[in-house]
C-alpha cells in the first residue's frame, strides 16, 4: 500500500487538471478501507444540468475515467434524479446513506470544493462496507484540501485574468492530452506543455472540433474608447460565450478581440450551430456604451495531421472569409474548402453565403 505522503507527491506533481480527479480517486480507494469511489461533476447544456462520473474506481479492480466532452449528455442523470448528491451540493457538508443497519454499508457523499463556481461543481461518494472512522474522514478532508490547491493552482495558470477563460498556453495542453490519443505506442500525457518548436502529428479520433470567435472592427472599437470599456466589453462578450456553449466545451481568450473554443460533436452542422447561437446572442446583446457589438466566428475539425497552430490557422481562414463577406457570420472551413474558396486566390465573392 502507498503512503499518505507518496500519494501527496502524485497529487502535486501534476500540470493537467483533467488528471487531477483520476489520482485522487486511486489515493482514496488505496489508503482508506473502501470498495468504490465516484467523483461526479456538474455539467450543463441550455441550462440543463446532468451529472457527469468523471472517475469511479473500485478497490477489487477496475473502473472508468470519462472525458467530459465525449458523453452523450442526454443520457447522463438529471441533478434532480440524485437527490442525494443535490443535497449534498447544495448543503455543501456530509450526507451519509446507511441501508443495512447503523454499522452496515454505506455511501458517504462530500462537496468536491468548499464554494466553487457553476462550473467546478462536484461531489465525492465513497463506498464502504461500514461507517468511516473519525481518522478516516480526517485523511479524506486532507487529500481533498491538496485536490484542491492543486486545482486552483493549475487553473491560474490556465487562466485568462481579464475574462476568466482559458489562454492559448492551455490550448497546446488540450490539444495534445484531450484530442491526441496514445496510439502507435506514444505517451502523449507525457509531452512538454506548450510544445512551443516541436509540432507533433499523431492520429487523432473524430468529432472535434476547433474554432474562433473575433470581434469584428476591434482595433476599430479600441481607438474609439478608453481601456476600462474595451475590457468591460471583451468580459460580456465572455460571459456570452460561457451562457451559449456547453459548460464541457473549453473556451478560450487568445488576446485582444480573439476567441476561441474547442468542443467533441458528431456533426458538423451542429457545431455551426452552436456558433451561430453565439454570433446572434453578441449581436442581440445591449452593450451600453460601445454600441453594436458583432463577431466572425469559424471553425474546423481537428484531422489527423493537425497541429494546435495548423488547426488555429485554418479557423482563422475562416474567421477571414466571414469578414470579408460583411462580417457577423459563422463559417465551416470545411464547407468553404469543399465549395473551393480556399484554392483560389481570387477575392471572395460579396453575395458567397455562409458555409
Amino acid at each position: 500500500m502507498s503512503t499518505f505522503i507518496e500519494h501527496i507527491v502524485k497529487l502535486t506533481d501534476h500540470r493537467d487538471r483533467d488528471l487531477l480527479e483520476l489520482t485522487l480517486s486511486k489515493a482514496l480507494i488505496d489508503l482508506l478501507p473502501l470498495e468504490r469511489i465516484v467523483i461526479a461533476r456538474v455539467v450543463r447544456e441550455e441550462g440543463d444540468g446532468r451529472w457527469l462520473e468523471v472517475a469511479r474506481l473500485d478497490a477489487k479492480g477496475g473502473g472508468r475515467v470519462i472525458d467530459p466532452q465525449r458523453v452523450d449528455f442526454q443520457s447522463l442523470v438529471k441533478l434532480e434524479d440524485a437527490s442525494d448528491r443535490l443535497q449534498c451540493l447544495q448543503t455543501r457538508d456530509l450526507v451519509e446513506i446507511a441501508w443495512a443497519g447503523p454499522q452496515g454499508p454505506r455511501i458517504t457523499m462530500l462537496p468536491l470544493f468548499s464554494d466553487s463556481r457553476p462550473e467546478d461543481e462536484g461531489v465525492l461518494e465513497l463506498h464502504s462496507d461500514a461507517p468511516l472512522s473519525p481518522d478516516s474522514l480526517l485523511l479524506v478532508d486532507a487529500l481533498r484540501q491538496i485536490y484542491r490547491n492543486m486545482y486552483t493552482l493549475l487553473e491560474y495558470s490556465d487562466r485568462d485574468a481579464l475574462t476568466g477563460l482559458l489562454n492559448r498556453k492551455s490550448l497546446d495542453d488540450a490539444f495534445y492530452s484531450a484530442v491526441l490519443e496514445n496510439l502507435d505506442g506514444v505517451d502523449v500525457s507525457a509531452a512538454p506543455s506548450g510544445a512551443q518548436g516541436q509540432e507533433r502529428r499523431h492520429r487523432v479520433p473524430a468529432n472535434y472540433w476547433l474554432g474562433s470567435a473575433s470581434i469584428d472592427n476591434y482595433g476599430l472599437i479600441s481607438d474609439k474608447h478608453d481601456r476600462s470599456t474595451v475590457e468591460d466589453m471583451l468580459q460580456r462578450v465572455a460571459r456570452i460565450m460561457s451562457n451559449t456553449f456547453r459548460t464541457y466545451d473549453r473556451l478560450y481568450h487568445f488576446g485582444g478581440g480573439h476567441f476561441g473554443v474547442l468542443m467533441h460533436c458528431p456533426d458538423e452542422a451542429l457545431v455551426l450551430s452552436a456558433f451561430d447561437r453565439f454570433r446572434a446572442n453578441v449581436e442581440k446583446y445591449q452593450f451600453a456604451t460601445v454600441g453594436r457589438v458583432t463577431v466572425s466566428c469559424g471553425f474546423t475539425s481537428v484531422e489527423a495531421d493537425d497541429s494546435p497552430g495548423s488547426t488555429l490557422d485554418n479557423t482563422e481562414r475562416a474567421v477571414d472569409f466571414a469578414r470579408r463577406c460583411g462580417g457577423n457570420k459563422a463559417c465551416s472551413h470545411l464547407g468553404l474548402a469543399r465549395r473551393g474558396f480556399f484554392s483560389v486566390s481570387s477575392p471572395v465573392p460579396e453575395a458567397a453565403a455562409t458555409a
